[in-house]
């Protein structure tokens, strides 16, 4: 059985780590490189960086933060936040990040995961999709959730991944910070319309929640609230979803 990932996220801004409610009402939580290292020593399996504001304030991603944090970790990392182009992605990955999250850049222009996946592999090209429940269905929003596109996610996570996406990191924007679980519909649909990895994001409150993602066809569950509380909380975690039946790296 292939083992199920457990990866903290951690949401800067303004050099910070930040975690709010359906994107909205921030608190600082900690400072981003002692925290990872932390996660990293704890057990998680991989990390997310994104720069959540970055593209609304038209910003460049965060290469020193992610050199940084390169010398530090000794697992992989992915970053995302402010990637506009091939430069940025070239940039992050050239700094140390292990792989780049696409969202808005992505979505507004698809030929750019199809011209990530030719030169670094499709292994190293993430599209992360937020997405809202809207008209009976999930639909695409970006810059933080602040900006409906109009597209139904599960049909742009299948652009996405014929255009060369290698996994994709689906957010629910309604049930972010919530605690209150993963949207599990969106999860399912998006994980079944796919033949990539799935991470689900958005929602996570105990070990039970990450079961349930897993079950809907997550290979992946994003935490953050959680375990930026408590980091200690991360292979507890990791022990109930063991007790649970799910295969994951103690």
């Amino acid at each position: 059985m292939v083992k199920r990932r457990v990866i903290p996220c951690l949401d800067v801004a303004g050099g910070r780590v930040v975690k709010g409610v359906n994107f909205v009402g921030l608190r600082d939580v900690g400072e981003p490189i002692e925290l990872a290292t932390r996660y990293s020593e704890l057990g998680a399996d991989e990390l997310v960086f994104l720069d959540i504001t970055a593209t609304v304030e038209a910003r460049r991603p965060m290469l020193e933060l992610i050199e940084r944090s390169a010398e530090e970790l000794t697992i992989p990392f992915t970053v995302g936040g402010g990637v506009t182009g091939l430069e940025d992605a070239r940039s992050l990955l050239r700094a140390g990040a292990d792989k780049v999250a696409v969202n808005r850049a992505a979505f507004e222009e698809p030929s750019m995961l199809t011209a990530l996946a030719d030169e670094f592999g499709a292994q190293a090209v993430v599209c992360a999709i937020d997405a809202r429940v809207a008209n009976g269905g999930y639909e695409v929003v970006t810059h933080g959730g602040r900006t409906p596109r109009g597209r139904d996610a599960v049909d742009w996570a299948r652009e996405a991944v014929e255009r060369g996406a290698g996994e994709l990191l689906v957010t629910s924007i309604d049930a972010d910070g919530t605690r209150a679980g993963y949207d599990l519909v969106l999860t399912a649909a998006v994980a079944n319309a796919v033949g990539v990895p799935v991470i689900a994001s958005g929602g996570a409150g105990h070990a039970a929640h990450m079961a349930e993602a897993y079950a809907s066809g997550a290979e992946a569950a994003l935490i953050a609230s959680i375990v930026h509380e408590r980091p200690e909380r991360l292979p507890e975690l990791k022990a109930e979803l063991q007790e649970l039946g799910w295969n994951v790296r103690i």
